[in-house]
């Protein structure tokens, strides 16, 4: 599903160069549940934005199936995470103006979705997450909890090749936080490939796959069972 080759990242920081990432290669299929594993500037964000294509590597390869994104422009690089990934941030990243319905609908709008498909489907995620009866509240309305559910949603909405989660549950109590785990674990038990970046090992080992990171390098690979199933994808 995804591979990348030889990928570095550099940023200039005026006084000198730092190297976040370091000819870090890997590949990750459909159907894995994968943590990427390290503290913090390990480089595990940056290989997460790389992913996402939230940022671009300053040189190697990144193909999504047999179609190289390495350097697509930002309009293409957009229409892609729109398309094929949904997200799920530590901070939520909801939209506060706007209802939790008209949250988890906008991703749906910059696909084309017509407005009453929109609603229908945003109406039915919510209701898989455990909040039909909060659609029409604003998000400063719910715990910290019940906002992580509602970007679960909206990373479904249009219904996603992969689920990338940057530190789910780091805002959350550990209630909260095993039940967004148990979420996704649940999501990837039905074919969902999830990549999650995490410090903390124990949330790492519920992965089926750890990749650890350190220094911007990919230090041990661990899969711990094969990928759910394979198919095709065209970007």
């Amino acid at each position: 599903m995804i591979t990348l080759r030889r990928v570095c990242k550099a940023y200039n920081l005026g006084c000198g160069t730092l190297n976040a990432l370091d000819n870090v290669s890997l590949t990750i299929n459909r159907g894995e549940y994968v943590a990427i594993l390290g503290p913090s500037g390990s480089g595990k964000s940056t290989l997460f934005n790389i992913l996402g294509i939230l940022e671009t590597a300053s040189s190697g390869q990144y193909l999504l199936e047999d179609y190289d994104i390495t350097t697509v422009p930002e309009r293409e690089g957009a229409r892609i995470r729109n398309k094929h990934f949904g997200f799920v941030f530590r901070g939520f990243n909801l939209i506060s103006g706007l209802t939790v319905l008209e949250n988890v609908m906008l991703p749906m709008s910059f696909a084309g979705v017509p407005s009453r498909r929109r609603r229908e489907r945003a109406e039915v995620l919510l209701r898989e997450v455990g909040l039909e009866g909060g659609t029409g509240y604003l998000p400063e309305r719910l715990s910290a909890g019940e906002q992580q559910r509602v970007s679960i949603a909206r990373a479904l909405a249009n219904d996603p090749d992969l689920i990338l989660a940057d530190e789910p549950t780091g805002d959350l109590h550990s209630g909260d936080g095993g039940e967004i785990l148990a979420m996704l674990e649940s999501l990837n038990a039905k074919g969902m490939t999830i990549v999650m970046a995490t410090h903390d090992p124990e949330q790492g080992e519920r992965a089926r796959r750890v990749i650890r990171i350190l220094d911007g390098r990919i230090v041990r690979d661990e899969p711990k069972a094969a990928a759910v199933g394979e198919s095709g994808l065209s970007a």
